[in-house]
């Protein structure tokens, strides 16, 4: 009865294990993306999703930002408040002063209006109440008349100010320079990306071409190795050849693993710099086979100096520190201050109408002001050590452009030299392996009738594979020269086949 129950309990876990590996089948294979990539798909796609590019987008956008709005120097500040505010004891002496102040000004209404309507024959009515002496008479008031309303004031406040100096035309100048620095710093980093990508692709492939050939050296040995017992089973070699043969092919397998491993490991730094997640199966479509050119460091130098992202570099910091120095000369001039400003004030704020002008006073103003500070014009003001400064780091910039310079010259001549005689050794090598191949064959031939030994053949086999790989290594070595005078002049020099 239990053994029925518990099979009609547990009956359903084969569904349910079916269910489960038939949803995480598909997801195991998304975790396992697999890309292939040519030589020109991994710059572009680096160019696109490079981390570090991403990073440097976003502080040329910065610059960028800085430079576009650099004529805000130019825009006033502008500052608006409102204030409702107490007063703890009011000063009748004040509100009175005040009372007869709005008096005044109804007696003058008062009066221009009878003027104007005397002479066009009008009846004038008068504002204000009836009195002996004055056509308005507000009353004054004591301390027994006083209010709440009357504590209260509103005040408002709008000001207006600018600040003009010639100054900010530099200033302006230095922001767009910066700007153009940011470019020049952007597209160094988007050069040494490439470069680092192409450098790293042709590593790979060159990897990959080494383990083929301890690949195909492993497979050779194998067959040697079973080649080797059926002959000592059929007693035509001694056990010892068997022996030679089987530790030969068994001592190849962990070189082999280890240059898989760390394949392995580089096609993961290589996903790391394209922005992919690491694990990304990744396939790589080329071969390290360049085209060849004829290259002289001088006339490179004299063609392409110039556009060099250090010099460049240099050339744009010096510009910028030459617009800040001619700002802080421009600094030293008188400084042009406008400013404006209105403050409309509301007493007796409970008890007045608030959207009656009349009731509203102003004591705001309009001032424009020319300053001029003769501290900076002594010769050890601030202004002056900071201008003293720059001229200082100017002339640091001159010496460091030699530099630059000297030291382009040094490593254009040592990439030229590098490529030139990895060409010759290319060609060199090109006519050895035929060489290598042939004797590799008579010596196979001599092994299998039994005339050398396995030593002797496996010396041959090693000096065809390294001449193979230092073939392959002579090709990135001028493939890497070629990259570097590519960062060093910022120019265009590698075309594959």
């Amino acid at each position: 009865m239990e053994a029925v129950f518990f099979k009609g309990r547990l009956g359903f876990l084969p569904q349910f294990l079916g269910l489960i590996l038939f949803i995480a089948f598909p997801v195991c294979l998304v975790s396992q993306e697999s890309r292939t990539f040519t030589l020109d798909q991994a710059v572009a796609w680096a160019m696109e999703n490079s981390r570090t590019l991403k990073s440097a987008d976003i502080d040329l956008e910065i610059k960028k930002r800085a430079a576009q709005y650099s004529w805000n120097v130019f825009v006033p500040t502008v500052q608006a408040s409102g204030t409702l505010s107490r007063q703890n004891k009011i000063n009748m002496d004040s509100v009175n002063s005040a009372i007869d102040q709005s008096n005044a000004m109804i007696d003058l209404s008062n009066a221009v209006g009878q003027m104007g309507a005397a002479m066009q024959n009008l009846p004038y009515t008068m504002t204000g109440q009836e009195g002996p002496a004055t056509y308005s008479n507000i009353p004054h008031v004591s301390k027994k008349d006083e209010t709440e309303s009357m504590h209260w004031t509103a005040l408002g406040n709008l000001g207006v100010s600018l600040n003009l100096s010639l100054a900010y035309i530099e200033q302006i100048k230095a922001s767009k320079s910066a700007y153009e620095g940011g470019l020049i710093t952007y597209e160094q980093s988007r050069r040494e990306t490439a470069t680092s990508v192409k450098k790293l692709f042709y590593g790979l492939l060159l990897q990959q071409e080494n383990i083929k050939l301890q690949e195909q050296s492993l497979e050779t040995a194998r067959k040697r190795s079973v080649q080797a017992r059926a002959n000592w089973d059929d007693g035509k070699v001694s056990e010892l050849s068997y022996l030679q043969a089987y530790v030969s092919y068994e001592n190849m397998k962990p070189g082999v693993a280890e240059a898989r491993r760390t394949l392995r490991q580089q096609l993961d730094t290589f996903a790391f710099l394209l922005g992919l997640p690491v694990g990304t199966k990744i396939t790589l479509s080329g071969s390290v086979d360049p085209s060849y050119l004829e290259l002289d460091s001088d006339r490179l130098i004299a063609d392409y100096g110039g556009q060099a992202p250090d010099v460049k570099s240099l050339l744009n910091t010096r510009d910028n520190l030459t617009h800040n120095l001619k700002a802080l000369n421009l600094s030293l001039a008188p400084v042009l201050s406008l400013n404006w400003g209105a403050q409309p004030m509301l007493t007796n704020a409970f008890d007045t109408n608030w959207f009656d002008a009349d009731n509203w006073s102003d004591s705001g103003s309009f001032s424009a002001t020319l300053a001029w500070n003769l501290t900076n014009l002594l010769p050890f003001s601030q202004t002056q050590l900071q201008a003293a400064e720059l001229k200082d780091n100017i002339r640091k910039l001159d010496i460091s452009m030699q530099t630059v310079r000297e030291n382009q010259k040094m490593q254009v001549r040592k990439a030229v030299d590098t490529a030139n005689s990895s060409r010759e050794q290319i060609q060199a090598m090109s006519r050895n392996i035929d060489l290598a191949q042939r004797s590799y064959k008579a010596m196979e031939q001599a092994y299998q009738a039994g005339t050398v030994e396995l030593l002797d053949l496996r010396d041959a086999e090693s000096q065809l594979n390294q001449t193979r790989l230092g073939l392959l290594n002579q090709k990135f070595n001028y493939i890497s020269a070629l990259l570097d005078l590519e960062q060093l002049l910022n120019i265009e020099l590698l075309e594959t086949r």
